[in-house]
């Protein structure tokens, strides 16, 4: 097992399980998509924030990014997710 950590990402969609609760997340910075699975069932996440998560990643025989802990990233707030125009006009 080794660490992981990541910064300004959103909630994509969660899915409970029996065993787990499973985290689809999107990394604004990378533009990469996340699971990472919740087998406390303790962590909540909002569509529409940003947060800073990190955690354990467990590769006994798949690959799996377990979280211990969630925080609001406090570098990206909500505002800085208000879509702006294509063309750059502001309202």
């Amino acid at each position: 097992m080794f660490n992981f950590s990541a910064n300004h990402l959103t909630l994509l969609s969660r899915t409970e399980y029996r065993s787990c609760a499973v985290f689809m997340v999107l990394d604004h910075s990378t533009h990469r998509v996340y699971r990472l699975h919740d087998f406390t069932k303790a962590h909540a996440m909002e569509p529409g924030s940003y947060y800073c998560v990190s955690g354990k990643v467990n590769s006994a025989d798949k690959l799996y990014l377990v979280i211990e802990s969630v925080k609001p990233d406090a570098k990206h707030n909500r505002s800085s997710m208000v879509p702006v125009p294509a063309d750059g006009a502001e309202r």
